[in-house]
């Protein structure tokens, strides 16, 4: 006999696991001994392939996506290379020709400078060059004995130095020009050379890439290879594995239908669900008697429990009802207090209306006058 209420954790646990198990076998019951399935069945190793397909697909893609992001990555840094030389270059250039003005240009080489010479007043010809002067008059006090007279003579000497100055510096510009155009020369024939160069590495880039195109391609050949053995020699252990489990399942004690398979290692009298295949007609008349009595005992407990739920309604209900009636009693006494307490303020308010015309009427009658107020600040203290 099962007596339910009396089942211990472990009994409910391995109750729950022998049911598991008994649905598990049902189903695979159903999946090995139907043969419209077994024949109409999907084919999933072409699905396992199409799917492997797509995926070596999509990370062929995703390598050649990172080959090109890589190769315009190098681009991008070339040219920020070569625009950083250029810079570098226009720099230097820039430098060469503010030195060239430093040098070459001055301020006071230019044509008017005469007109914005701070120095105007002491560059200007004196009262008297020479003896002969027509600027000096009589009175003008500019001629004594013993004074230079070969100041012609100086000033030719004077004119033919500057003159020789002047085509000394014409001949330092054109020297610097010259050399400006041989730098500018030979900076186009760098940035020449150095775009060969770049096509060059490219190429060479280029030439790397197909190579390593044509040893992945081997190596994913072999890899499919190798694959392709791995897949025959796991059809042919699957094949074996399905076998020896038909033949372990038909064989087996389930399938033959041995009572004494039932027989559980948790003690005596108890079975294994699954297992369980009945017991002797003495056996079962014994249990279902023993199902009578049970069932009479669960009718007489149940009758036992509707007495008791009455008379716990009864008890309710009286303590509901007593309840009740200490809540009126206790509001009832809330609304004489509540009432009290209006009649001790509306007398303290009528007391306190009375106070104050006391005050205002008979001790605060003695107002202050004008005099009172103009006492204040009339003095120095």
């Amino acid at each position: 006999m099962l007596k339910f209420e009396l089942m211990t954790d472990k009994d409910r646990r391995e109750a729950a696991a022998l049911e598991k198990r008994k649905a598990f076998e049902e189903e695979r019951k159903k999946r090995i001994f139907n043969p419209k399935f077994r024949t109409m069945g999907i084919d999933k190793e072409a699905l396992d392939k199409q799917l492997e397909e797509k995926k070596k697909q999509k990370e062929e893609e995703k390598k050649l996506e990172l080959a090109f992001a890589n190769q315009m990555k190098k681009y991008d840094e070339i040219a920020l290379a070569m625009e950083k030389k250029e810079k570098q270059e226009r720099h230097r250039v820039q430098e060469e020709i503010l030195e060239f003005r430093k040098n070459f240009q001055k301020f006071e080489d230019r044509r008017e400078y005469d007109l914005n010479d701070p120095h105007f007043l002491r560059n200007t010809l004196p009262a008297r060059i020479h003896d002969s002067d027509p600027r000096l008059g009589a009175s003008s006090v500019q001629k004594f004995e013993g004074e230079d007279v070969t100041g012609a003579e100086r000033n030719k000497i004077m004119k033919e130095q500057l003159q020789t100055w002047l085509r000394q510096q014409m001949l330092e510009r054109e020297t610097a020009e010259n050399e400006r155009k041989v730098a500018e020369k030979a900076y186009l024939e760098a940035l020449a050379a150095r775009d060969k160069r770049a096509v060059q590495l490219d190429c060479l880039e280029k030439d790397c890439r197909r190579k390593l195109q044509i040893a992945t391609a081997r190596f994913n050949k072999a890899l499919s290879d190798e694959k392709e053995c791995r897949d025959r020699e796991k059809k042919r252990q699957e094949l074996e594995d399905n076998l020896a489990e038909i033949y372990n399942t038909m064989t087996s004690d389930m399938m033959s239908e041995s009572r004494d398979s039932a027989e559980s290692n948790l003690g005596a009298g108890r079975k294994v669900g699954f297992m369980y295949r009945g017991e002797k007609h003495e056996i079962a008349r014994q249990i279902k008697a023993e199902q009578m009595a049970q069932i009479e005992e669960s009718k007489k407990r149940k009758e036992e429990k509707k007495k008791f739920d009455e008379e716990w309604d009864r008890y309710t209900i009286e303590m509901q009802r007593k309840v009740a009636l200490l809540d009126r009693e206790e509001k009832k006494k809330l609304r004489e207090q509540k009432k009290q307490i209006a009649e001790e303020n509306k007398e303290m308010s009528i007391e306190h209306k009375n106070h104050i015309d006391f005050l205002e009427k008979i001790v605060y009658t003695n107002k202050p006058t004008a005099a009172f107020y103009e006492q204040f600040n009339s003095g120095t203290r």
